[in-house]
Formats: structure tokens, sequence, C-alpha cells
């Protein structure tokens, strides 16, 4: 049954110190945001079940501190490498497997769009590894990359926990008295990422206009 699968997996994650998935969860985005590594590590994911863990409005702000931080360090290390390595990094076996075609977006991106691109970045794919590098190569000052990446990534870890936290609470409220509480959990989760890849798209879809203007 779909409600005794969830309840085992919530029940998994509820058992693990909230330390631990806050380590976890803060280790993970900052691997995922971290260019080298930023496109192959399921931070998103991560994040997200160790929302379901959440009990209390004090926990989810931990969580969500810690994610901001994780997501500010991985970004910081894409920034410093391309201040000191970007342009040997770019001509890299690794710059190559990420393509010119990416390292050209995001350069126009940035030139075009400036501060607002690296605040969207956070909500695009492949974007949110590269523009950090990007930036550094570009000489932006770090104060001013932050300022725009900093309410990025806390809007960013806001919503994700808030999904997540939310059909966790949802689903435990109506789990013994709903055999259907299962499907209200996914569906909750489904459309909390739905619209969150609407507005991936829809920022997407900003970015190439403007760019072709």
């Amino acid at each position: 049954m779909l409600n005794d699968v969830l309840t085992a997996i919530l029940d998994v994650v509820a058992g693990v110190q909230p330390w631990v998935r806050i380590l976890i969860a803060s280790v993970a985005i900052m691997l995922e945001t971290s260019v080298l590594i930023g496109l192959i590590v399921p931070g998103d994911t991560i994040v997200i079940v160790a929302g379901t863990g959440v009990t209390s409005l004090a926990e989810g702000i931990v969580l969500g501190a810690f994610v901001v931080v994780g997501a500010l360090a991985g970004e910081s290390i894409g920034y410093a490498i391309g201040r000191w390595a970007g342009p040997k990094l770019r001509s890299s076996r690794l710059g190559l497997w990420i393509g010119e075609k990416n390292w050209t977006r995001a350069e126009t991106y940035l030139r075009r769009r400036g501060g607002i691109a690296i605040f969207l970045s956070r909500f695009l794919p492949v974007l949110h590894s590269i523009v950090p590098l990007t930036v550094g190569m570009s000489g932006y000052s770090y104060k001013r990359f932050l300022a725009w990446t900093l309410p990025a990534c806390v809007l960013w870890s806001g919503i994700y926990i808030s999904i997540s936290a939310g059909a966790a609470k949802t689903y435990r409220e109506l789990a013994d008295s709903a055999h259907w509480a299962g499907y209200v959990f996914i569906g909750i989760i489904v459309l909390g990422l739905l619209a969150v890849v609407g507005g991936k798209k829809i920022l997407h879809w900003f970015e190439h206009r403007h760019m072709k203007d």
C-alpha cells in the first residue's frame, strides 16, 4: 500500500538526527552549486528529502539557513575558480564537456542582464553552476556577486523546503484516516516541482528573448 511505503520512508528520514539531515543537505547543495561537480550532484532532491523531516518552523529555518550557507559556499568556490583558473578550466576536458555553447550562453547572459542574471541563474538549469565561474572570470566584484545571489539562494531554499515540509505534514495529518493520503503527498510534491519547473521555463524564455534584443 502506498501509505505504508511513504510512512516507512518518512519515518526513516525523521529518524535521522536533525543535525545529520542539515549537514547532508548543506554539503549536497554546496557540491551541487560548485562548478566542478554541480552538473551531476542532485542537490535539489536531497534538500527535498531533508525537508520532509522538518517538524517545526524553527527546524525549517535552521535547515534553510544551512542550505543557503551551503549554496553560497558552492557558488563562492565557483567564483574563486573563475577568478584564478577560469580560462584554463574552460579549455580543459571538463570545460569541453560543459560545452562552448553553455560558456557563451553564460557570458552573454551576464553581459546583457548584469546583476539580475546572477539572481535568475539560481533557478535555471546548467547556468546556476556556470554563472558563478563566469562572474569570477569577468572581474565582477565579489561583494556585488553576493548581493545578488544571496536573496536568490534564500528564495530557492524557502520554496524547496516549504514544498517538502508542507507535503510531509499534510500526509501525516491524513495518513491514519485516509487511504489516499499518499496520493496527496505525491500530488503536493509534483505540483510544487511543476511550479518550479514552470518558473524555470518562463525565466529561460525571458532570458532568450532579451538575449536576442
